[in-house]
C-alpha cells in the first residue's frame, strides 16, 4: 500500500470513481509537472449534493458538499497519476458555491474540501484558494470546485 493509499485508510477515505465530463472539456490536464483539474460537482454515493446555500441548505450541508467535491477532485488525480504519492503539493483550489445573495460564508463552506486536503496530504495540502458565491451552478449542484496540483518529478 502506498503512502497516501495507508492515510486514506487510517482516514476511513474510500474514493468515488471519477466522473466523466458531462459536456466537451477534459477532466484533467497535465502540463509539465502542473496537473489542472477541472471544476467537480458535490456528488455523495452517486448523488449530486444541490441546493442553495442560505435558502434551502445550511453551512454543514455546503461543507459536506465541499468535502464531496474534494473527494472527487482526489479521485481525478488518482485517474490521472496513477497514484496519489505523485503529489508534491496541492497549489490552489477554486470554489463556487451556490448561495444566496445574503449568505456570506463561502469561505467556511469550502473548508469542508481544503481540511480534506491538508488531512490527506499533511502540509502539502495547505494551498491558494478562491471562494465565490454564484446564483446558480450546473445542474443545481450546491458547490463546485478546481484545482491545480503539482506533481513529483523524477
Amino acid at each position: 500500500m502506498t503512502d497516501i493509499a495507508s492515510r486514506l485508510a487510517e482516514l476511513g477515505i474510500a474514493l468515488p470513481e471519477p466522473a466523466a465530463p458531462v459536456a466537451a472539456y477534459v477532466p484533467t490536464v497535465l502540463v509539465g509537472n502542473i496537473l489542472h483539474i477541472s471544476g467537480q460537482v458535490s456528488f455523495e454515493d452517486g448523488q449530486l449534493l444541490t441546493g442553495r446555500l442560505g435558502e434551502d441548505r445550511d453551512l454543514e450541508f455546503g461543507q459536506r458538499a465541499a468535502r464531496a467535491c474534494g473527494l472527487m477532485l482526489l479521485a481525478q488525480m488518482q485517474k490521472a497519476l496513477g497514484s496519489l504519492d505523485r503529489v508534491e503539493r496541492i497549489v490552489k483550489l477554486g470554489a463556487f458555491v451556490n448561495s444566496a445573495g445574503s449568505f456570506t460564508d463561502q469561505p467556511k463552506v469550502v473548508n469542508g474540501a481544503s481540511e480534506l486536503m491538508q488531512d490527506v496530504f499533511g502540509d502539502a495540502g495547505r494551498h491558494a484558494r478562491s471562494a465565490v458565491g454564484v446564483p446558480v451552478l450546473p445542474l443545481g449542484a450546491a458547490v463546485e470546485i478546481d484545482a491545480i496540483v503539482q506533481i513529483k518529478t523524477g
